[in-house]
């Protein structure tokens, strides 16, 4: 259903292919947002778009990574040729490394330093400079929307994954600091979000979740019994909370990290 509010403004997404962006890409052309989605797998990118046009919606599939500013810098160039504006900016670009996840086999104390940089190099580093690029296009228009994904991870650390738990926090500290600076430095018509989800499957923490048989691993049942909802999310149950902070809907919300968890981050356990 197409929402007035949103109707012909233009969100890019990095890491488009992946399976929430590839879903929130959905939802948001589903509200009548035309969608960039960039990844550095061109391929994924292309079907999350085939999925799009095939509900109706119109967008755009990129190649690039958010490491490197020249891709940052061509695709915000490919968006505003093919468009004439840039609205919304949401980094879903990030992820966990099996090398830099503690277990029996490998103590934290062995976890490898460029496992450890690639965790930090994808999710925090590739926000700021996807922030950097994308967020001078809307500094000289004036207004947009910037929505970061930080994780539930950010709020509450998870055992074994200390990388990507610290990164995630780098995020959710960066879209406060990024709230603050762009109202107070360039300009109010621009708000800064993000969400943290909560347990949602994804190829990255698939393995940590599920067995090779699709049972419930001891780690998934722990959580699943801390999840007041009692399930895992699905990449639909974000769509609701994206489409508020991206609309006029969510004028006066600025700077916030919203959980969408289950009521994870809401349980002590008693």
């Amino acid at each position: 259903m197409k929402d007035r509010g949103l109707e012909g403004r233009v969100a890019v997404l990095t890491g488009g292919g992946g399976i929430l962006c590839a879903s929130i890409a959905l939802g948001l052309a589903q509200a009548g947002l035309r969608v960039v989605l960039l990844d550095l797998d061109e391929g994924k990118a292309r079907a999350a778009l085939r999925a799009v046009e095939a509900a109706g919606g119109d967008g755009l599939a990129l190649a690039g990574s958010v490491l490197d500013r020249g891709d940052l810098e061509h695709a915000a160039e490919t968006v505003l040729e093919r468009f004439g504006r840039l609205d919304v900016l949401i980094n879903g670009a990030g992820g966990n490394h099996p090398r830099a996840t503690t277990s029996d086999e490998q103590s934290f104390f062995d976890l490898p330093e460029d496992a450890i940089r690639f965790v930090f190099d994808l999710n925090a580093f590739g926000t700021i400079l996807s922030c950097q690029v994308f967020g001078r296009v809307m500094a000289q228009a004036g207004e947009g929307v910037i929505l970061n994904i930080a994780s539930m991870n950010a709020i509450r650390p998870l055992t074994r994954i200390p990388a990507y738990s610290a990164a995630k926090a780098a995020v959710a500290n960066f879209t406060q600091w990024l709230a603050v600076h762009l109202s107070q430095t360039v300009s109010p018509g621009i708000r800064v979000n993000a969400i943290a989800p909560g347990f949602f499957l994804t190829e990255q923490n698939r393995f940590l979740l599920e067995t090779a048989e699709g049972d419930t691993t001891p780690r998934g049942a722990q959580i699943l019994a801390h999840t007041p909802m009692g399930r895992f999310g699905e990449p639909r149950d974000l769509w609701g909370t994206v489409l508020w902070l991206v609309s006029p809907a969510s004028a006066f919300v600025h700077g916030i990290v919203v959980p969408i968890d289950g009521g994870f981050s809401a349980y002590s356990g008693v």
